[in-house]
């Protein structure tokens, strides 16, 4: 299987995760996430388990083998992934860390694994009496691979004396939009809300053309960002439903269609008559383990089989499990770019109709869905959905 083909699985897997999120913990909220983040955390967890365990996450996340996963993971954090902005590019920052009790040692080849594979610091971690020390450690170290956007990836209580072992992955991009939005033009307009109240949000907007078509009950626009002189491209996608209310059918319809992602990206600038995005920051936290398990990803967190592949003591690798995935993201859109962060514990065709050039706009002055992509390779870098700009 080549990369392109992978990375159009894991998107598949990112989406329907992104529609599980949306519809479980949300609660029609602003909702940001990475799924590249929680993927590399799986990744971690696959390659030291075996039996079960090892098998369902592969099969989650649609890979035959935890070499073929590793490979791919590994040339995703350091192609990808990897900070641009020395040469003009965004500004990328991904990192993995593992803290395993005191008591444990790591098997020297998941060891290497993690150090060369995944650039994961290991650390050692007293939970049994200083559980409360381990979480303000693993805080300030997503807090610094963050560029401090994000200040606390476990919550207070998360870890304590039975605590073994805490996998963590911060991930950072900041970006410059291609073509900045002037200041002087924001206004503030009206956003309707879901449950049809409206409120007064700040709307960008630019008279240049823009990346936009429009499809059967919505349309998609794509915001590039300044592209450094390696072959990346980076791109802010919006998908912005007809309706008001059309945010949920539309997700359906995303997840529901094999290739969705990839076969509707807007290829050609058109000249809009009317063109208004909203500025918007917030921050999205949650457990990814319960969603995980909702979507049938279960024997990792009950410890059938342990990860036994992590540790030197058989019989304590037996009776490990993962009690948590804590996952934390941000995001920031202004006329300048994107500031977004997370941490948690090819041949492309052309689709969509031509519209006639005068008669198509882009008002996303109701909720909304986004992705931030790598378009060359189709990596997600972060899904949301904003329901409200103001929050």
């Amino acid at each position: 299987m080549d990369v392109r083909e992978s990375i159009s699985l894991q998107n598949q897997v990112s989406m329907n995760l992104a529609k599980h999120v949306i519809t479980t913990v949300s609660q029609n909220s602003n909702v940001i996430f990475s799924p590249a983040s929680i993927n590399v955390v799986l990744s971690i967890i696959a390659a030291g388990s075996a039996g079960a365990t090892k098998d369902q996450i592969l099969s989650f996340l649609k890979f035959s083998s935890t070499d073929q996963l590793n490979s791919f993971s590994s040339e995703i954090v350091s192609a990808v992934l990897a900070d641009g902005s020395a040469n003009g590019g965004p500004k990328l920052s991904v990192a993995n860390g593992a803290w395993i009790d005191k008591s444990l040692s790591f098997k020297p080849s998941f060891k290497q694994l993690l150090e060369d594979s995944y650039k994961a610091a290991s650390n050692q971690a007293d939970f049994q009496s200083k559980a409360v020390e381990v979480i303000a450690e693993v805080n300030s170290w997503a807090e610094k691979e963050t560029n401090g956007l994000i200040t606390e990836v476990l919550p207070e209580g998360s870890a304590d004396s039975m605590t073994k072992l805490i996998f963590a992955n911060a991930l950072y991009f900041k970006g410059t939009w291609n073509e900045k939005f002037d200041e002087s033009l924001t206004k503030e307009g009206e956003f309707h809300l879901l449950d049809g109240n409206k409120v007064t949000a700040p709307f960008m907007t630019s008279k240049k053309k823009q990346y936009v078509s429009a499809y059967d009950g919505f349309k998609v626009l794509g915001l590039p960002y300044l592209q450094g002189q390696d072959k990346r491209q980076f791109s802010m996608y919006f998908y912005l439903p007809d309706a008001n209310n059309g945010l949920s059918d539309l997700l359906d319809k995303i997840v529901s269609t094999p290739g969705f992602l990839d076969n509707h990206i807007p290829r050609r600038q058109v000249k809009l008559r009317e063109f208004k995005i909203p500025k918007f920051k917030f921050s999205f936290g949650f457990d990814a383990s319960n969603v995980l398990k909702g979507l049938g990803l279960t024997s990792p967190f009950s410890g059938e089989e342990g990860l036994t592949e992590m540790v030197e003591s058989p019989e304590m690798g037996k009776n490990l499990c993962v009690s948590n995935i804590f996952h934390k993201a941000c995001i920031e859109v202004n006329e300048e770019g994107t500031e977004a962060a997370a941490a948690s514990a090819g041949v492309i065709k052309l689709r969509g109709l031509l519209m006639e050039e005068d008669e198509i706009d882009f008002v996303a002055d109701h909720p909304f869905l986004l992705v931030v992509t790598e378009n060359i390779t189709g990596v997600v870098l972060f899904i949301g959905q904003v329901v409200d700009p103001l929050h």
